[in-house]
């Protein structure tokens, strides 16, 4: 029997990063919070959650950096176009 793992793929802006995460979302929602909303320059943020094991960089890695607002969230982004990528909240 042949298991299907469900990938998605993702990037920056530019292509220089690419991302890809396994599985399925562990939960997707909506936030107001001041960081968020500053974050995407909006009054709200969309996000999918995943397992940190599920998500992997397959291109670019050096061109990712982050900005640690809060001890709840480091944000990465792709140094060459500013375009943002992932979030981890510890």
């Amino acid at each position: 029997m042949t298991v299907h793992k469900t990938v998605h793929k993702g990037g920056c802006f530019c292509g220089a990063v690419e991302i890809e995460v396994h599985g399925n979302a562990e939960a997707m929602g909506y936030c107001h919070c001041s960081s968020c909303r500053s974050w995407s320059a909006s009054p709200v943020n969309a996000f999918t959650l995943w397992k940190p094991q599920n998500v992997k960089v397959t291109k670019g890695a050096e061109f990712l950096s982050g900005f640690k607002k809060s001890e709840m969230s480091d944000r990465q982004f792709c140094t060459k176009c500013g375009g943002h990528l992932m979030t981890d909240h510890p």
